[in-house]
Order: structure tokens, then C-alpha cells, then sequence
């Protein structure tokens, strides 16, 4: 509502329930301490005119008594068993027990002139309360009334002595105009301090609500952060500056000064060097933690605004672990590589291909055995660099689509492993378990075979001899259905498992390292997990080997490409 209105109250825009800490609240607990103060002093009045008098009327004291200790009891009962009205109404029921019965002791006593003393200037006190609490309605109603009290007091005192009737009623008038300037400039200064505490209170909401996005950013940075003063007090760090500190007194969250351990000595003076210098700083670091090795991390500092005073800005340190920058660097240069070797590729298929048939018409004239094997030499390796140059295209060829059909798994293993063992002459050492029974799962079917013979393919080159050394298997048990591909292989190295499904990565010089890499860029692309575990044989002889498993997304579920992992509980 907008402010020139004389009917709003000054606490219009306030909540419906005002803060307990709001100036509305402190004010109107103040007028109700001074209701009961003007209560006791007014008693405290009576009981010493009334010691004092020669002969009181009979009767008169009592009544004058209970009237000021009835008037008592009303303001200490306002004061202890009420709360704030609300506020921005023009009226409330609470006025009447508070303006009202002010005016009504403090014009009884002013009629019957109790000791000989002028209570008028009593009337200052509802005045006030109306224009600061209440409207300018209700504030100037309160002052009108109080003159119309007074000029009818001035009226029955000219009834008694009409000698001084034009001077009572140019008190009453003029007592009655002071009111009138009062209740309006109360008023308006009430106005404004409402304004005013309204727009503190949006600005300190804006701020609180800025300050929480600031730390939920902060929070969540991935480079750590750390809010230093000039003292080396460190008032805020987040979890990521938390774990290059290594713990110690970090781990706690509460400041804590950046020199509590020797280690960080290099960033007391790199934040020390920036507030000398008053510019950004930058800089390669050792960092020792007060568990674990020493960390490389790069620094950079900023420092903030600075407002009344010169040592009020903060220095503001962005720390970034250099490990993890080289690896942010390696895999663009993966990135990079992979779509130089696409075109690469592109360009070595044709060459090969003519390579390849000439080697072949070549071959037919050949006599001397020599000869032939130098050309089976050449064609063994033109077919390699065959199978590599598709297997860079095959990732070229991933397409991420999110309309995938979905696939009777058991059957989909079935041909496929039927397939590839009449290939490879695999058949009399794999065993097949399917019980997914009629399980579908969201899978296109050419990707599915290429991820199952790769797997086969990698099982065949490590596995023994026996019957049952690849197995591979289906199940499907609390909505997970699961494909798995087991061999009796010996254990991998573990430098070879942390990068088993990086690309061009291989343990073996003949094999182009992009074979586990498609299979787990074809299952991420349908949203599915595939990893790597050593385990005991899902079924015979209990002996131990190498499991490579795919756990496929349920079939109602959205495509989420999740990224795979080495392990995997059972």
C-alpha cells in the first residue's frame, strides 16, 4: 500500500507476527512499562496529598484509590499477559484496554481534580501510543478525543467559576493543538522507522540468502578454498582446501590460524606476500599435511574490497592440486589423440586395403618358401593394423541415442557366445549359465555382441585348458540383472587394473588397448556399469580368476551414462 495514505499504519508492511527483536515490539513493550510506572507514580501521588491533607472528604481517598490501583492492575495485566497486537490495523481490540482506559483514569482524575493537581499532561501518553503503534487514524481520532475531554473539563470548571472562562478554553484549545502536532509528527516519524526497518530486514534477507548461495558455491568447488585475514587467521575453508591441509586443526572447520602447522608455512607467505603487495599472487607450492606424503599445489590469491578500514579485506587463496590438473591434462590429451587417430584412421584404410590385395596377388606367384612366409608376415600384420584401425573407428562410431529397445538378454548371450565359439573354436572351454530367464534389459543388440566378444575374446587369451575355464553367466535378483564373464587366468598386476579400461592401454604389445575402452564406452552410452573383480568360480571347481561383469540399468529407468569402476560388491 503505498505510504501517502492517512488510514495506514506506519507497521502496514510488517509480517502478521512480528519479530521479537522489530522496533514495533520494543516500543509497545516500552509504553506498557510506562503505563505501569505512571500507575505506581500516581499512587505514590495520592498516598502523600492524601498525608498531607488536613481533612480529605470522607470517601473521596478510597475511590481516588481503587481507581488508580484498578487502573494498576489493567496495566500490569496489558503488560504480563498480552503481546503486540498486530500490526498495520487501524483498530484493535487491544486499544480499548490500553487507550481506552487511559483515557477514561486519566479523565476521571482530570474531572474531579484529585489534590488540587492538573493531569493533562497524562493525555501525552495514549497520544503518543496510538500515533507511534497504531494509524494516523487512530492517532488523530486519540488526539481528538483528549481535546474534546479537555474542553469539556474547561466547561464544567466555567459552570463552577465563570470568571476565568476564556482562559480555561484557550488551554484546553491550545493543550488540544499540541496534541494534534504531536500524535501527526509521532506518526510520521513511526512511518519512516518502519520504512526503514522494512528495508533492513529485505536487505538483511537478500544478504542471507546471497551468503548461503555463496557458501553452497564454495562448498562445492572442486578447487579449495580458503578465506585468510591479515592476522593469518583462516575464517573459512571448504572441504576440498580441507583435504589438501591433511586434516589437523582444518579438519575441524572453525578458524584456526594458517601457521598452527609448519607444512603450510608456504601459504603464510604467499597470503602475507599479498596483503604487502595488495595484488593477486601466484605460485607453485610443496605442501607437507600432517598425515600422508607432500602435495604439489597451485596457488592463487585475490584479495576482497576493502570498506571502512584499510586491514578489513580478507585474501582469498584458490588452491588446486597439481595431480589432479595433470590429469585434467592427460585426459585432453587422450581427448585429442582420439580424434587425431579417427582421422588417422580414416586415411591408413584405404593403403591397407590396397596393401593387403597386392600382398595376395603377390602371393600366388610365389615359389620359394621364403618367400611365402615373408608374404604370411605381411598380411598377418596388415590384418592387425586392420583390427586396430576399426576398433578406433568402432569408438568414433559410439552414437549416444536414448530410444534403445530392449533386448531378451538370454537369448542375446546365447547366439552371441554360440557365435563366437564356432569363430574361435572356443566352445570346449566355456560354459554357459543363463538364468535371467525372460529379463529384458535396454541394450542395442550389435553393441551388446561386441561388448561380450571383446570380454570373450580377453577370457579366451588368458584362460587354461579345462572345460569350464570361461564361464560366463546371467542372473537377475532384485531388479538387477547382470551379465558376467569369467576365466581361471592368473591375477592382474594392480597397475594393470587402475587403468584396465583407459584407452590404449594394454598389457600385451599385440593388442591395440581399445578393447575394454569400447566396452565400457558402449555400456555407459545404454546407461549400464561394467567393472572388474577377482573372484572364486560362480559354478564347479572352487579355484579363483578373473571376472569382468555388466550390471544393466532397469528397463523403465531413464538413460544415464554412469561412469564404471574397478569393483563392485557382490
Amino acid at each position: 500500500m503505498a505510504d501517502h495514505q492517512p488510514s495506514i499504519a506506519p507497521w502496514a508492511e510488517a509480517p502478521a507476527a512480528p519479530p521479537q527483536d522489530s522496533a514495533f515490539v520494543r516500543l509497545w513493550r516500552g509504553f506498557a512499562t510506562a503505563r505501569v510506572a505512571i500507575a505506581v507514580v500516581l499512587l505514590a501521588l495520592l498516598a502523600v496529598l492524601h498525608s498531607r491533607a488536613p481533612q480529605p472528604p470522607p470517601g473521596s481517598a478510597a475511590w481516588l484509590f481503587g481507581l488508580c490501583g484498578a487502573y494498576l492492575a489493567c496495566a500490569l495485566a496489558v503488560r504480563i499477559l498480552t503481546r503486540p497486537p498486530t500490526p498495520g490495523e487501524a483498530f484493535d481490540p487491544q486499544w480499548v484496554s490500553t487507550i481506552g482506559v487511559d483515557l477514561l483514569a486519566f479523565s476521571t482524575l482530570q474531572f474531579l481534580q484529585a489534590g488540587g493537581v492538573n493531569y493533562s499532561p497524562l493525555f501525552a501518553l495514549p497520544v503518543l501510543m496510538a500515533s507511534v503503534l497504531g494509524s494516523t487514524l487512530l492517532a488523530l481520532g486519540t488526539a481528538a478525543a483528549v481535546t474534546l475531554l479537555l474542553l469539556i473539563d474547561a466547561w464544567l470548571l466555567a459552570l463552577q467559576l465563570p470568571d476565568d472562562t476564556a482562559q480555561r478554553f484557550l488551554q484546553a484549545g491550545l493543550t488540544g493543538t499540541g496534541y494534534f502536532a504531536l500524535a501527526f509528527l509521532a506518526n510520521q516519524l513511526a512511518q519512516r522507522l518502519a520504512r526503514e526497518e522494512k528495508a533492513a530486514r529485505r536487505s538483511q534477507k537478500a544478504a542471507r540468502a546471497q551468503a548461503q548461495v555463496n557458501e553452497l558455491v564454495i562448498e562445492t568447488l572442486a578447487d579449495g578454498v580458503l578465506v585468510v585475514d591479515q592476522r593469518g587467521e583462516v575464517h573459512a575453508a571448504n572441504p576440498s582446501a580441507r583435504l589438501l591441509l591433511g586434516g589437523g586443526p582444518a579438519a575441524h572447520g572453525r578458524p584456526f590460524p594458517l601457521a598452527a602447522v609448519p607444512g603450510w608455512q608456504p601459504l603464510v607467505d604467499l597470503a602475507t606476500l599479498t596483503f604487502e603487495l595488495r595484488d593477486p599472487q601466484l605460485g607453485e607450492i610443496s605442501l607437507s599435511v600432517p598425515a600422508g606424503p607432500a602435495r604439489r599445489v597451485f596457488v592463487r590469491t585475490r584479495l576482497t574490497a576493502q570498506h571502512d578500514a584499510p586491514g578489513d579485506s580478507l585474501c582469498v587463496m584458490f588452491l588446486e592440486d597439481l595431480r589432479e590438473m595433470e590429469a585434467r591434462l592427460r585426459t585432453e590429451k587422450l581427448a585429442a589423440m582420439g580424434r587425431m587417430s579417427a582421422a588417422v584412421a580414416h586415411e591408413i584404410r584405404n593403403p591397407l586395403a590396397a596393401i593387403t590385395q597386392a600382398n595376395a596377388l603377390l602371393e600366388e606367384d610365389l615359389v620359394e618358401p621364403a618367400h611365402k612366409q615373408l608374404s604370411a608376415m605381411v598380411a598377418q600384420n596388415a590384418r592387425r593394423l586392420a583390427r586396430i584401425v576399426e576398433d578406433i573407428l568402432n569408438i568414433s562410431r559410439v552414437r549416444h541415442d536414448t530410444h534403445t529397445p530392449m533386448l531378451g538378454l538370454d537369448a542375446a548371450v546365447a547366439a552371441a557366445c554360440a557365435d563366437w565359439g564356432q569363430q574361435t573354436c572356443g566352445s570346449a572351454r566355456m560354459q554357459l549359465a543363463l538364468q535371467a530367464g525372460t529379463a529384458q534389459v535396454p541394450f542395442e543388440p550389435d553393441h551388446l555382441r561386441r561388448v561380450l566378444v571383446n570380454l570373450l575374446d580377453n577370457a579366451l587369451r588368458h584362460a587354461g585348458s579345462q572345460c569350464d575355464s570361461i564361464q560366463v553367466l546371467t542372473s537377475e535378483a532384485a531388479s538387477r540383472v547382470r551379465l558376467l564373464v569369467w576365466s581361471d587366468g592368473p591375477p592382474l598386476e594392480p597397475t594393470v587394473e587402475r587403468h584396465l579400461f583407459e584407452p590404449f592401454f594394454s598389457s600385451e604389445s599385440r593388442s591395440s588397448g581399445l578393447g575394454l575402452y569400447i566396452c565400457r564406452e558402449l555400456c555407459e552410452q545404454h546407461g549400464a556399469q561394467i567393472g572388474y573383480r577377482r573372484c572364486a568360480a560362480r559354478a564347479g571347481a572352487a579355484r579363483e580368476g578373473n571376472e569382468f561383469f555388466v550390471q544393466f540399468r532397469p528397463g523403465g529407468s531413464g538413460l544415464a551414462a554412469t561412469p564404471s569402476f574397478a569393483t563392485i560388491g557382490a
